[in-house]
């Protein structure tokens, strides 16, 4: 009877036990209900403010956080697991100290939250903006994507939900350092890689966003942006009347000073104009200036890198760094100032034509079916694109500038005196830099003994100097309305880092002048009877076998030199219109010349005038889609589709957890 007792006490404790344990606070089983069984829902545990333990959030200007954070992490064991503590971590060694500790505090707002009074405090969407507009550039130049726990709309709140602002330490201590907050010119005289170059023109662009801005004309064969930052006082828009001008450095890999001086160039432009500089301010506001410090960036790749290990002391193998040769190609080892169509050959071959004009040349069929460098390809494209007035692009070697033709007219392509029918304005557009230029109008050129010493002044006709076919300058001239000219910017073609600032010195002048001189000549508007501009309409100067025509609405800028000019304006379908001119030799600014054009009938034996390609579309560019076809399969020979990893993804391909790849631009 007490082994019964015994066993009956066991079983109604038992039962009472697994009452308990039934009714006890859990986690519902959806399958709980079915069966008719109810149980109580766990109340949610209140979260604790806790002090701020996590190594690269310890300088918030608050001292306590909780979890879970904003982004779900459970703990801080969580949090400092994750790819958004590994990216705060890293970010200055990213992003080489730029928008550090902006990024990495605005980014530990999100990790580690304010907490005050066992409550959440998010940080405020304006300073997330503001760091996102003044950063976005630096993110930008690593082709990183911006971080979506930065992402403005989502993590941050306004003032009016009760926001702090995360960077108010940070602001603090600027103050009691007495940061100046007041733009100023500083420029680092230093190279930069391809990233960093890309970044600094990134950055200054969103500092002046109201005078810049930075597009990409295409892609490098390994895949780098070629980058323009552009000025104007409404940037992105052409504007009636107003001229456009490029510069366009490091075409070939190895020269590398014309690059660097256009970084500083650039960055110059943008500080100046903020200072007030009335001669900046002016330039800007009246001309559209688009600069291309790198066509060939795998070239400066590769010269960098021999040069770097040609001064390496633990490198007792290296040879001597040859500046005349390694890097001067693209990848595909391709002298870009001999890709470009062979225009000049047939300016000769048809001179003796009574109706042929030195203008606006077709690109030959066959040209097509060569070995055409993407970054030939896509400069050809920038410069069709654009009504570019005047050009200079920048080499080494040498000190003087170059003008066409660059082929010469001998039967045998010996050096000799090959003028275009604008001798006269190329010689004026040479000078204008030469003479502006610290010592490059001192003496006769030739200084550096490796092209001869023909020629003075510091500027020489480029068949003179020495010839070859498929330049640059000569495509501009013959196939566009651009004047462009080549500057040689010395005799080391990859100058010490010390010398960058006395290269700096001695051009800056001269690259100021130069882009000042677009608004020689004379500019106006060709128009209807109805007040309509007329786009492609032909300016003629008589006695100059070269026409320039008239950009989307009407109007066109002709470079000029002083004295007397009978023009003649003629469209298809319109009278032809003439007018006498004169051009004073003091004259700083371009004249104002406006036809109107009455319509009438084409006469039969005046359309092959118009024969002209139009320079609106791309109708006759590539025609046979070859270059697409090429770098299909140049650069998908297996079929396979994917992106090439940029080289910071080794920081988080093997962290903790799954990869981020929201870091991924593509």
């Amino acid at each position: 009877m007490e082994f019964i007792r015994r066993k009956m006490k066991t079983i109604v404790f038992l039962n009472a036990l697994a009452t308990v344990v039934w009714c006890a606070p859990s986690l519902c089983d959806p399958e709980d209900e079915f069966l008719g069984i109810f149980c109580k829902e766990p109340e949610p545990e209140q979260p604790k403010c806790m002090d701020i333990m996590m190594n690269y959030c310890d300088d918030m200007s608050y001292t306590h956080t909780v979890f879970p954070n904003i982004l779900g992490h459970r703990t801080r064991e969580e949090a400092e697991l994750g790819p958004e503590y590994l990216l705060v971590s890293v970010v200055h060694n990213l992003l080489n100290g730029e928008c550090t500790p902006d990024i990495r505090m605005l980014g530990c707002s999100v990790l580690v939250p304010r907490c005050e009074k066992e409550k959440v405090l998010k940080p405020c969407r304006s300073t997330c903006e503001t760091v996102r507009k003044n950063c976005y550039h630096a993110f930008e130049g690593i082709e990183m994507a911006w971080p979506y726990f930065l992402d403005c709309d989502r993590f941050f709140v306004s003032d009016q939900e009760g926001c702090y602002d995360p960077l108010e330490g940070l602001r603090a201590i600027q103050e009691e350092r007495n940061t100046p907050e007041k733009p100023h010119t500083v420029i680092q005289f230093s190279y930069q890689s391809n990233a960093q170059m890309n970044s600094i023109l990134k950055k200054t662009a969103a500092r002046c966003p109201e005078i810049a801005m930075t597009y990409s004309i295409g892609r490098s064969v390994e895949g780098k942006d070629l980058l323009v930052i552009e000025f104007s006082n409404n940037p992105g828009v052409h504007e009636l009347l107003e001229p456009e001008m490029k510069y366009i450095g490091n075409m070939h890999g190895n020269e590398v000073l014309g690059r660097q001086l256009l970084i500083y160039l650039a960055q110059y432009l943008c500080s100046e104009y903020l200072l007030g500089n009335r001669r900046i301010q002016t330039l800007i506001n009246t001309t559209r200036i688009h600069i291309l410090p790198s066509m060939n960036p795998d070239g400066y790749e590769l010269a960098a890198a021999e040069l770097q290990d040609t001064i390496d002391p633990e490198n007792e193998e290296a040879q001597n760094y040859n500046s005349w040769t390694l890097g001067r190609g693209n990848a595909q080892n391709i002298d870009l100032n001999r890709n470009f169509p062979d225009l000049t050959t047939i300016v000769y071959s048809r001179r003796r034509h009574r109706r042929f004009r030195s203008n606006h040349i077709p690109i030959p069929d066959a040209y097509w079916f060569g070995k055409v460098a993407p970054e030939t390809y896509a400069v050809m494209k920038w410069i069709r694109s654009f009504p570019f007035v005047l050009s200079a692009n920048f080499h080494g070697g040498e000190l003087l500038v170059s003008y066409p033709y660059d082929l010469s007219k001998h039967p045998l392509e010996q050096k000799m005196f090959s003028p275009t029918p604008d001798e006269q304005v190329f010689k004026q557009i040479a000078r204008t830099y030469a003479d502006a230029h610290a010592t490059m109008s001192e003496g006769n050129s030739g200084r550096c003994e490796n092209f001869g010493s023909i020629g003075q002044d510091g500027i020489i006709n480029g068949a003179w100097w020495y010839s070859f076919a498929g330049g640059m300058q000569d495509f501009n001239y013959l196939h566009t309305n651009c004047f462009e000219v080549t500057v040689e910017l010395g005799c080391d073609k990859f100058p010490a880092e010390e010398e960058l600032y006395t290269g700096w010195k001695d051009n800056k002048e001269a690259l100021l002048t130069f882009m000042e001189s677009v608004h020689r000549g004379i500019k106006g508007i060709v128009k209807d009877e109805d007040g309509n501009g007329i786009k492609g309409a032909r300016i003629s100067v008589r006695g100059i076998r070269h026409d320039i025509t008239t950009a989307e609405n009407g109007d066109y800028w002709r470079l000029l030199t002083a004295g007397i000019h009978i023009l003649t304006a003629s469209a298809p379908g319109y009278t032809r219109a003439m007018k006498k001119i004169h051009l004073p030799a003091r004259m700083q600014k371009a004249g104002r010349v406006d036809f109107v054009l009455q319509k009438a009938v084409v006469e039969p034996d005046m359309e092959e005038d118009y024969r002209i390609p139009s320079m609106g579309t791309y109708e006759h560019f590539d025609p046979y889609n070859q270059f697409e076809r090429y770098t299909i399969s140049e650069q998908n020979q297996n079929g396979e589709e994917g992106q090439e990893k940029p080289w910071w993804w080794s920081y988080f391909s093997h962290a903790h957890g799954s990869t981020p790849t929201w870091l991924l631009r593509n």
